[in-house]
């Protein structure tokens, strides 16, 4: 086994039978060359490896240790060498056979190897002839649409016969990596190189023919653009020959609006630089269009017009009336800020935030306000944003870049201090595009946005005129430093006669008008309207309610038409025919006092709603079981009402053996809708008391409160929300937290006049007034027989 100098080389393979040239600049490379054509011109053509996803350098990479090589190489000759005068060689080397090196070490100067020759294993078959058709008409193709082979390479694969130089004629002009290019030397089966060699070509053949077509696309843009600017230039001689040249007239109008506009200093004089720029450009410039519509949001832009104010607190006050019902807080707020705008007309006014239930009109309030000022009205709904771009604009530098919707919204109305109504704030979120809602803490800021700066503006406007009014239906979403900047003003649900009332006065004029009926040919009794509140729609506000009159109006109109009649009155009585059948019924109609049932009040996004808990037991270990999809929080408010009543079990006649030989299971209804807060556990711990005490709870007594582990009663949010609610449901006694005293305030007289409130500060007070004896039962049910189980090895209290 003879042993031979080792040439490694970086980015670079020789195959048998292919001649290569090589530029040798490394002084050890140029010396292992001399001593090689001094003696049998011989040498071992060996790979380097790619090192960490690296592929090595170009040429002849002499530091290479011998375990960076790859095991097969290329046993080749020197065909001729060119000494230049920087000391640098040229070589040219033919491949003449692969080569598996042995013993690779590191001589004095260069690397030294035994080699084992490969023998090429070829079986003459169909398929091998197949393989090398294929590849034949595969490697023309890429020498037609490559750049980087010459046609005459054509004339060089007519010519070879043999498979095995063919695989390795094409493995040296096609442009492979490093790795496939190893790959390729190191398949001493021709077969297999063939069939390797055809999937290399093909990926080759899809990447060619794409560039192919992206090449073809730009010449063909290249070509209308070059037809297009020619006709343009030609069209601009012909219009400046019939002196119909309205370029500069253009930008002398756009001017002339700039500064009818009023900028502020700051905006002058960015205005002018960009005009001055927009002069020197050509039309048919794609910049001039983008300085076009910038300067034309400068011209738009209200710098200075403002609305009077109307500042008549009696014209203001008949306006809300006139549109709104009720909502005294919310019509009280606008006029205080009417009476200081009249004291002093540079007032800073505050940011209003109206909070409520969907339907209950707080954007129609909006409008209502908007009028009662004498401002302008826009609206920008943030329902659904998630980039604060939308809200600071785009920067130009972005292609279709935009002002944010707070600027746009002031283009529209053409004023600089309209009523601008922020929609649904709360359903704003964040992503990796940014947080809307830190956008806005700069606008919604009087000490702040008299200098807010949009992304595309890039210069400072004024907001401080703007009258903001935010609408959320929850507080919760909303992050507390933007809360910090609004004024809250809870707009809770309506009672029943308020229904009524905003029904009569505004949802059934407008419908007679959309229907075309008229007060002439269709009329709804109030026995009818109050059907239609209490047995077709349950929700806080009245749009479901509208959609019913609507409805009813409907079937009245084709009768009208039909000829049927020429006047329709709809009674009590006669509703069904036009409304169908009742859909909702009062939650406490038709129950009676139960064991372990507990009325409670629940919060929810779009308004008040009770709920009942119901509590089982059955023989076990002591275990309680928490059903209905409840939180953590909840699931902790009913783990400390059950410790709360095993700690008290003497005093309540609850045997110790109901916690300790006996399971309860514990279930709110609704199961599909997520429950969680603290609010039901005073509700929790009626339930267990009322299973464990074997005494029914009363069925028309709602309650919710928080509790604690001794047994006191917390205060809880939403109130008023909960208590409108339970007037709407039937309920006629409702137990609350003492120290929610201040919420009550303010509340509908019909919630006052409909429900007995009593304030609890124990559990001792609510079980009092929510259990009853057992001989009560019969009596407060209607002597409906209520089914319960007694105590396990105790009587009956």
């Amino acid at each position: 086994m003879e042993r031979l100098p080792v040439l490694p080389l970086g980015q670079l393979v020789v195959y048998p039978h292919v001649v290569l040239p090589l530029a040798l600049t490394d002084p050890r490379a140029v010396q292992l060359i001399d001593e090689v054509i001094q003696g049998d011109k011989r040498l071992l053509l060996a790979v380097v490896k790619a090192a960490g996803g690296i592929e090595p350098p170009e040429g002849a990479v002499m530091a290479t240790m011998p375990d960076q090589l790859y095991d097969i190489g290329t046993l080749g000759a020197v065909v001729r060498m060119l000494k230049l005068g920087d000391g640098s060689v040229r070589v040219m080397v033919q491949g003449l056979e692969r080569a598996r090196l042995q013993g690779v070490s590191q001589g004095e100067r260069y690397l030294m190897a035994d080699y084992q020759p490969l023998a090429e294993n070829l079986l003459e078959d169909a398929r091998t002839e197949a393989l090398k058709r294929d590849g034949i008409a595969q490697f023309s193709r890429v020498i037609d649409i490559a750049p980087y082979l010459g046609a005459e390479l054509h004339e060089v694969l007519a010519g070879i016969t043999e498979a095995g130089k063919l695989a390795d004629f094409i493995s040296a002009n096609l442009d492979l990596a490093l790795p496939a290019k190893a790959e390729l030397l190191a398949v001493d089966d021709v077969t297999r190189r063939l069939e390797r060699l055809a999937e290399f070509l093909q990926q080759e053949l899809e990447v060619l023919e794409v560039g192919t077509q992206i090449q073809e696309k730009v010449k063909s843009r290249l070509e209308q653009n070059q037809r297009e600017y020619v006709l343009r230039e030609q069209l601009q001689v012909i219009r400046q020959e019939l002196g119909e040249d309205t370029g500069d007239d253009e930008l002398d109008e756009l001017a002339h609006r700039i500064e009818q506009a009023e900028l502020s200093p700051e905006a002058t004089k960015v205005a002018d630089r960009e005009l001055k720029r927009l002069r020197q450009m050509s039309p048919q410039s794609a910049e001039y269009q983008v300085a076009r519509t910038y300067l034309d949001v400068f011209a738009t832009l209200p710098w200075t017009k403002v609305s009077q104010d109307r500042l008549d607190l009696k014209a203001a006050r008949e306006i809300l009336d006139r549109d709104h019902y009720d909502l005294k807080t919310v019509k009280e707020r606008i006029l205080e800020y009417l009476a200081v705008r009249t004291l002093n007309p540079d007032a800073k006014g505050s940011i209003l935030c109206f909070v409520g239930p969907p339907g209950v009109g707080k954007t129609s309030l909006g409008q209502s306000i908007a009028e009662a000022l004498g401002r302008k009205f826009t609206r920008v709904s943030l329902g659904g944003v998630r980039d604060d771009a939308e809200v600071r604009g785009h920067r130009r530098t972005y292609v279709g870049a935009i002002p944010g919707r707070i600027l746009h919204a002031l283009q529209r109305c053409e004023t600089r201090n309209p009523v601008l109504m922020l929609d649904e704030v709360d359903k704003m979120g964040s992503d990796v595009r940014g947080d809307p809602t830190a956008a806005l803490l700069e606008v919604l800021d009087p000490a702040q946005n008299t200098s807010f700066v949009d992304h595309y503006l890039e210069v400072p406007f004024d907001l401080s005129g703007v009258m903001f009014i935010a609408t959320a239906n929850s507080l919760a979403p909303i992050p507390d430093p933007l809360l910090d900047r609004m004024e809250v003003l809870t707009l809770i649900g309506y009672t029943p006669a308020e229904k009524l009332q905003i029904a009569r006065r505004y949802l059934l004029p407008r419908q007679l008008k959309e229907t075309g009926l008229g007060a002439e040919r269709a009329s709804v009794a109030d026995g009818a309207m109050e059907r239609l509140i209490g047995e077709y729609t349950r929700e806080a506000g009245v749009r479901q309610l509208e959609r019913e009159i609507q409805g009813v109006l409907r079937k009245a109109a084709l009768e009208v038409v039909e000829g049927k009649t020429t006047g329709v009155k709809i009674s009590a009585k006669n509703l069904e025919k036009y409304a169908g059948q009742p859909r909702v019924q009062s939650e406490v109609a038709g129950r009676a006092p139960e064991v372990g049932v507990a009325t409670g009040l629940a919060w929810t996004p779009v308004g008040g709603d009770i709920m009942f808990i119901e509590a089982i037991r059955m023989p076990g270990k002591g275990q309680i079981t928490l059903t209905g999809q409840l939180g953590d929080v909840m699931k902790e408010s009913a783990q400390a009402a059950w410790s709360l009543l095993r700690a008290r079990a003497g005093a309540l006649g609850i045997p110790l053996e109901s916690f300790t030989q006996t399971d309860v299971h514990l279930h709110v209804p609704a199961g599909a809708v997520p429950k969680d807060g603290p609010s039901a556990g005073i509700t929790i711990a009626t339930a267990l008391a009322s299973l464990l005490c074997n005494r029914p709870s009363r069925h028309d007594l709602a309650m919710t409160g928080e509790l604690t582990l001794r047994g006191r009663v917390l205060p809880i949010g939403g109130l008023k929300e909960k208590l409108t609610a339970a007037a709407r449901a039937g309920v006629t006694t409702v137990l609350v937290p003492a120290r929610n005293k201040s919420d009550l305030v303010d509340l509908p007289d019909e919630v006052l006049r409909l429900l007995d409130i009593k304030q609890v500060e124990t559990i001792d007070e609510v079980l009092e007034l929510a259990l009853l004896a057992p001989d009560e039962r019969a009596r407060l049910s209607g002597g409906v027989r209520v089914s319960g189980l007694r105590p396990e090895g105790g009587a009956r209290p």
